[in-house]
C-alpha cells in the first residue's frame, strides 16, 4: 500500500503543476486583455447598448428629462415623409451605383490581371479608395462647378448645353452616384484580382481542351463560377458600402436641392447633430445596424451554404 501511495503522490504531483500552471497563465491572460476589454466597452458596446436603450425614448439634446415611448421612434420612420425620402433616394442610389460598381470592377480586374503595367493600373484605380473621402469629394465639387467646372467646360467643347449637376433636383443624386462608382470601382477590382490569382491555369487548358477557346468561353465555363464567391461577397460588401454614403452628400449637397439627395445617413446626422433629437436617430442607427447585420448573415449563410455544397 505504501508503494501504491508513493506512486499515486509522484503521478498527482506533476498533474497538479500542470493545473495550477495553466490556471496561472489564463489569470495572466485575463489581465493583459483587461485594457482591451476595457476600451471595447467603453468604445463599442457601452455605445452601442446606450443607442439601443435611448432609441426607445424621447431624448433630445437640450430637454431635461426622457421618456419612454417604446417603439413609437420605430413606428414613426414608417410615417414620417422625410424618412420616406431618404430611403427611397438611398435605394436609387444603390440601384445605379452596385450593378455599374461591380461590373466595372470586373471588367477591369479581367483587363489588368494579365497586363504588363497591371501594377500601375491597380494604383491609379485603387488610389479613390484609399484617399480621404472627404478631400476627393471637394475636388469633386470644383469639378463640376456650373461655370468653372472641368466638366461643363468638356461638354461646351462637345457643343454641349452646362449642366447644374449638384444645383438640378433631377440630376444631383445621379452625379454624386457617379462619384460613387468612381470610389467603388478600386475596391471591387483588388477583391476580383484576388479571386482571379486563386483560379488554377489546368482549368483553362482543359477548357481549352473542350473547345472553350475564345475569351468568352472561357469566362463564362470557368472565370464567373470560380468567382461565384468573391461576387458574392463583393456584391454585400459594396450593398454596404452604398447605403452608407454619407461623406459625399455632407460635402457637397447637404440633402438638396429640394431634398433630392436626402439619404438614411444623412437624415441620421440631421436628426441627431441637427435637431437634436437623439431618440429619433438612435432608432435610425439601430435599423440601420440590423439591416447590414442581416446582410453579413446572408452573405455568410450562402458562403458556408456553397462550401458545405462543394465538401459533399
Amino acid at each position: 500500500m505504501a508503494v501504491l501511495d508513493n506512486v499515486s503522490l509522484a503521478v498527482a504531483a506533476p498533474v497538479r503543476s500542470i493545473y495550477q500552471s495553466d490556471r496561472a497563465q489564463a489569470r495572466a491572460g485575463l489581465v493583459l486583455a483587461l485594457p482591451a476589454l476595457l476600451l471595447l466597452l467603453a468604445l463599442l458596446i457601452g455605445p452601442a447598448i446606450l443607442v439601443l436603450f435611448l432609441s426607445f425614448t424621447d431624448a433630445s439634446l437640450g430637454l431635461v428629462g426622457i421618456r419612454f415611448v417604446g417603439l413609437g421612434n420605430y413606428g414613426r420612420m414608417l410615417t414620417d415623409p422625410g424618412f420616406s425620402t431618404s430611403l427611397r433616394n438611398t435605394a436609387l442610389y444603390v440601384l445605379v451605383v452596385v450593378p455599374i460598381s461591380i461590373g466595372w470592377g470586373l471588367l477591369v480586374a479581367l483587363l489588368i490581371s494579365r497586363s504588363t503595367f497591371s501594377a500601375f493600373y491597380r494604383t491609379a484605380y485603387f488610389m479613390p479608395v484609399a484617399a480621404t473621402l472627404v478631400a476627393l469629394a471637394t475636388a469633386w465639387e470644383a469639378i463640376l462647378h456650373p461655370s468653372l467646372g472641368a466638366a461643363n467646360a468638356f461638354l461646351h467643347l462637345l457643343g454641349a448645353s452646362p449642366v447644374r449637376f449638384l444645383s438640378d433636383p433631377s440630376v444631383a443624386l445621379y452625379a454624386l452616384a457617379c462619384i460613387g462608382i468612381w470610389q467603388l470601382v478600386g475596391f471591387n477590382m483588388i477583391l476580383f484580382l484576388a479571386g482571379l490569382s486563386t483560379i488554377p491555369e489546368e482549368l483553362y487548358e482543359a477548357a481549352a481542351i473542350d473547345g472553350a477557346d475564345s475569351g468568352f468561353k472561357r469566362f463564362r465555363l470557368v472565370t464567373w463560377p470560380m468567382l461565384a464567391p468573391v461576387t458574392l461577397f463583393v456584391t454585400v460588401m459594396t450593398v454596404i458600402r452604398a447605403f452608407s454614403v454619407f461623406e459625399i452628400v455632407a460635402v457637397l449637397t447637404q440633402g438638396g436641392p429640394m431634398k433630392s439627395t436626402m439619404v438614411v445617413l444623412y437624415t441620421f446626422y440631421e436628426e441627431g447633430f441637427r435637431f437634436f433629437r437623439v431618440g429619433y436617430a438612435s432608432a435610425i442607427a439601430v435599423s440601420f445596424f440590423v439591416f447590414v447585420t442581416m446582410l453579413s448573415l446572408i452573405q455568410m449563410r450562402l458562403s458556408d451554404r456553397r462550401a458545405s455544397g462543394k465538401k459533399t
